[in-house]
């Protein structure tokens, strides 16, 4: 079964960091991204650009609101995300353990490839 792997975190504090900082937490995630393709639980991934640079279509009432920005004002943004193979939940959250962020959150969810119609 696939995982979603979805990071958040602060961007604010992601751009307070010093270029040291930035620099250790790049090689720690390269370290880490290393770790799952030869383990082979990698399918796709990447980083995301600020959330300044999203777009959100909103519904309702059978109109749509297309507004610059994120869904949501909150203190964590999507910041970037995995695509993984494991056997179960249990091993998705253990692959998930070892992602390399100081704070913040990362969502595990199950990917329902079932539901495709392509």
């Amino acid at each position: 079964m696939q995982y979603l792997l979805m990071i958040y975190g602060d961007e604010a504090a992601m751009g307070a960091a010093t270029a040291e900082q930035g620099k250790a937490m790049g090689e720690a995630y390269a370290r880490f991204t290393q770790d799952i393709v030869k383990s082979g639980h990698l399918k796709g991934g990447d980083k995301l650009k600020q959330s300044s640079t999203a777009t959100t279509i909103r519904r309702g009432d059978g109109k749509s609101l297309v507004t610059d920005g994120p869904f949501a004002e909150t203190r964590e943004q999507l910041s970037g995300y995995y695509i993984v193979e494991a056997h179960d939940l249990d091993e998705a959250l253990a692959i998930a353990q070892n992602i390399p962020f100081s704070s913040g959150a990362v969502e595990v969810r199950p990917i329902d490839s079932l539901s495709r119609m392509y």
